[in-house]
């Protein structure tokens, strides 16, 4: 199968390494320009690892903020979205002649949204997970493709949960989705929205909106209590 990836850090690069060693062929990356907090764009060990990992193999590299259809080659069957904050329009999706498929580290239609592991800590919950899904134009939100759930072990952190159990489960159900789709299963199960949660991303100002939650003449509401904070 001929992939394009998008992602970004290592999750993105343990995913290419091992759709490699599985047969496949990666014909094109997209990643952050730089890693966060660094400017030097000369200075390759700047770079975000998945760009740096397909540097010395000549794998095409586009900077994920403006990836375009234009600039998904021709002949890609599959799209693989690893740890990809970039949106993949409807045409850049159209660019994969078979399907477009992303990892998210939770149940979905649970915990929709960037910080799903983090308000899975911050929520206590006993059980979580990852899913494969097609992406469509709702974030987080298309049929899923493979699923499969994981205990939280007591005083997980969100770094222990995503290195030790997510991470690995994600390598694990991409590689297995991509090979019913080579093989010519193609699942697509539709989430149950009345199931759906979604909470913003945890580095995002406080919500503070006490015009959506008192109308004129009633009692005045504590609107602190409706703020979301970091923990």
């Amino acid at each position: 199968m001929n992939i394009y990836l998008s992602g970004r850090g290592g999750f993105a690069v343990e995913v290419a390494d091992a759709l490699l060693d599985e047969g496949h062929k990666i014909a094109g990356v997209s990643a952050p320009r730089l890693r966060k907090g660094q400017s030097d764009e000369g200075n390759a060990m700047a770079w975000d690892r998945l760009r740096g990992w397909a540097f010395p193999r000549g794998i095409p590299w586009t900077d994920s903020a403006e990836l375009r259809a234009m600039h998904v080659p021709d002949g890609v069957d599959v799209i693989v979205a690893a740890h990809s904050h970039a949106f993949l329009g409807r045409k850049t999706r159209a660019r994969a002649t078979i399907a477009t498929i992303g990892y998210h580290p939770s149940l979905l239609p649970l915990h929709r949204g960037r910080d799903a592991i983090r308000w899975t800590v911050r929520d206590g919950d006993k059980v979580t997970g990852g899913s494969v899904y097609h992406l469509t134009e709702r974030t987080d939100g298309g049929p899923l493709a493979a699923q499969e759930h994981v205990f939280v072990p007591p005083g997980s952190t969100a770094q222990s949960l995503w290195r030790e159990h997510l991470a690995p489960l994600g390598v694990r159900l991409l590689l297995k989705v991509v090979a019913d789709l080579a093989e010519g299963r193609r699942i697509e199960v539709p989430q149950d929205e009345k199931l759906a949660t979604w909470e913003p991303a945890m580095d995002s100002a406080p919500l503070f909106k006490p015009e959506l939650i008192a109308l004129p003449g009633s009692t005045p509401v504590d609107s602190s209590k409706w703020a979301l904070h970091s923990p």
